[in-house]
């Protein structure tokens, strides 16, 4: 019985992987799989590692292993003495896990963001393959600055799937998008991929930042994946780094 829950859970969870997969990640895999489907959201206290353990048949090291993996990606949050909640998209975690621009006094704070468009249209050749649409599909794009205190420091051109985010364009855009795709659309972002350039600004981009054309650049181009690995976000972003730096956290 054991056996054939975890691997309806593995097949749930996502393609077959080619090979064996220990008994942790198989549990990890359907663990994934509910917070992928909205039967845990963001927030929630999962429940305790001997009930799931005695739900799928497994022992509780078992599950501790996957919920260690699960919190090691920010998934989940562990809290002392209160449990293990699906983690949210509050500030500190897009920080940490997402946003890598820093000040160079070393301080990392979430920029405040100004949107100066929003539309809709078809998908571009370049979207259509970023984002894994067919040909015709229509996308939402938002143009916004980004910055610390007063100065503008990053331009940002996000596109994503219309039909997944409905309405997205015609309401207010918050500075916190992830949060916003995790409470009204049931989507939460995973993880990215992420290729870095550097360019130099033309004139239109870099009179939107204040600054003259030609003048350096670090373009980031993102792609944001659901947490059953699909992509649901495309974002460009050009950021001036004379007096911030990119920082990545390796492990």
């Amino acid at each position: 019985m054991m056996e054939s829950k975890i691997e309806m859970a593995r097949s749930a969870a996502d393609p077959p992987a080619i090979g064996f997969r220990p008994l942790y990640q198989q549990v990890k895999a359907m663990l994934l799989r509910r917070i992928a489907d909205g039967i845990w959201v963001p927030g929630e206290a999962l429940p305790s590692e001997f009930q799931i353990a005695a739900e799928i048949g497994v022992s509780q090291g078992t599950v501790r292993k996957a919920l260690d993996e699960l919190a090691a990606e920010y998934l989940v949050v562990r809290r002392q003495g209160r449990g293990t909640f699906v983690a949210e998209h509050d500030e500190p975690r897009i920080l940490f896990q997402f946003f890598k621009l820093v000040p160079d006094g070393g301080e990392r704070r979430f920029p405040e963001s100004t949107v100066l468009d929003v539309s809709t249209g078809r998908a571009t050749r370049e979207e259509c393959r970023s984002l894994e649409l067919g040909a015709g599909k229509r996308v939402v794009r938002i143009r916004r600055l980004r910055a610390f205190g007063e100065r503008p420091v990053i331009l940002e051109t996000l596109s994503l799937p219309e039909a997944l985010f409905p309405g997205l364009a015609d309401g207010p855009v918050p500075n916190n998008l992830y949060r916003l795709f995790a409470s009204r659309y049931g989507v939460t972002i995973g993880r990215a991929r992420e290729k870095l350039k550097a360019v130099v600004l033309d004139a239109r981009d870099a009179g939107t930042l204040g600054v003259a054309a030609g003048t350096p650049a670090l373009r980031i181009d993102r792609i944001a994946l659901s947490l059953d690995g699909a992509p649901v976000e495309r974002r460009l972003s050009l950021c001036l780094t004379d007096e911030a730096h990119y920082q990545s956290d390796l492990r």
